[in-house]
């Protein structure tokens, strides 16, 4: 009797210890599906889709991947607010993609689910100061840039002639002598204050911990040099030009594809809309808005992929070989350009069919000769909601001065972070 107590001792113990083991295995495989397995056993991963204008182009280029490698490619769509719910939602529940999209803003929130990518073979060809970052880690590659500046008619003027202060008033005085609209602005909320009000933030020293040290009350843009000098500029602006309250974001572009305006202040998408013009007869190009000197143009990044730290192993190292082949291959290369139509933001992906306003950004871009887009770090809605109602009474109000403006779009700012 006692040996047989002993024996069932003894088993019950290796059941116990055979169950431990069992658990943890099971706690490595946070994602159903596929984790857990080695590299090689993985045949399936999942993308997360936030960009819906290039949704059946990925789909495309998944079938293409599952054709060289045999690995199948699920792809997720959803966009808006709504995406970046359902992608937490999914995180959360051990449910997540293996790659998904995310913005700068909200890398923070996500960044305990963002896979270190700093060591993976393609990070080293993304251009410089694009890559997503998050304590000093890549943590997501760009899906491409986009930039804006001054889109200026060649036959009108050239980039000798804004380079300053004292040049873009004298070039806008010509202009305003001549007939013509030096510079359009439209009503528009990012393309009235939003990307011109960009240019100040992005050349202080460090344009986080201004922004920082802004919503705690701690400086003002009043009291700024680079932002007393935007004062002036908007006051030449407003002086020389055609009001922007009358202008919406077709007319700036039929201003300018009709040679009634020099320059518009915008961006390499705006060219899509000039092919409704035909033939303009003139070429196009963008510079640097010129505030203190500045000579580099905004470029930055709409969205980027990240990968799945919650994944196994084996999971996130398909999520590598995935992007790997999309950032390398020539199927992968073809498709970020020709088919999905965005301007690179990997070195070694040629574009040259680029129209020339995606040119100049993807030129800027691969040199290094920009500024980041700083209003990413604005506290949530408050270029439309608090700014731009502050450039809207600077521009109907024909005594109100730069000086005044600063002095409302701090007063603005402050409510905003309230």
């Amino acid at each position: 009797m006692k040996a047989n107590r002993k024996l069932i001792l003894l088993v019950s113990s290796l059941l116990i210890v055979a169950l431990a083991l069992a658990g943890c295995g099971s706690s490595e495989n946070k994602n159903a599906g596929d984790g857990g397995k080695s590299p090689s056993e993985v045949k399936r991963i999942t993308v997360f889709n936030s960009k819906v204008e290039i949704s059946e182009q990925l789909e495309e280029l998944a079938a293409k991947y599952t054709e060289e490698t045999g690995i199948d490619v699920e792809i997720w769509g959803s966009t808006g607010d709504s995406y970046l719910q359902t992608l937490q939602t999914k995180l959360s529940s051990n449910q997540g993609p293996t790659v998904f999209s995310v913005k700068l803003s909200e890398a923070d929130k996500l960044k305990s689910y963002l896979y270190d990518q700093s060591n993976e073979e393609y990070v080293k060809n993304i251009a410089p100061n694009m890559a997503l970052k998050v304590d000093d880690k890549v943590v997501g590659v760009p899906y491409g840039v986009e930039g804006y500046g001054l889109v200026y008619n060649k036959s009108l003027v050239s980039p000798e002639d804004v380079k300053d202060y004292d040049s873009f008033v004298k070039t806008l005085e010509k202009f305003k002598a001549e007939g013509i609209n030096g510079l359009g602005l439209s009503q528009e909320g990012y393309f009235l204050i939003g990307h011109i009000l960009n240019t100040p933030f992005a050349l202080q020293k460090d344009p986080v911990d201004f922004i920082d040290k802004l919503n705690k009350g701690e400086v003002k843009m009043a009291d700024t040099k680079e932002f007393q000098e935007f004062a002036k500029f908007m006051d030449a602006i407003k002086a020389n030009t055609r009001n922007p309250m009358e202008v919406k974001y077709d007319d700036q572009i039929g201003d300018f594809a009709t040679g009634k305006s020099a320059m518009i202040h915008q961006g390499n998408w705006a060219y899509g809309m000039f092919k409704d013009y035909g033939d303009l007869g003139f070429e196009m190009g963008m510079m640097p808005f010129p505030l203190s000197g500045n000579d580099k143009l905004a470029v930055g990044v709409a969205s980027n992929w990240a990968i799945n730290a919650d994944a196994s192993e084996a999971e996130i190292k398909a999520g590598v070989d995935f992007l790997n082949w999309m950032f390398t291959s020539e199927t992968g290369k073809h498709y970020i350009v020709d088919e999905f139509g965005f301007i690179p933001a990997m070195t070694n992906i040629e574009a040259g069919n680029l129209d020339p306003l995606s040119k100049a950004v993807h030129e800027a871009s691969n040199s290094g000769k920009t500024i980041p887009w700083a209003y990413n770090y604005f506290p949530p809605n408050t270029i439309i909601n608090d700014l731009v109602p502050a450039t809207q009474e600077y521009f109907l109000s024909a005594d109100m001065t730069g000086e005044q403006l600063l002095q409302k779009l701090d007063a603005a700012w402050a409510n905003s972070v309230k």
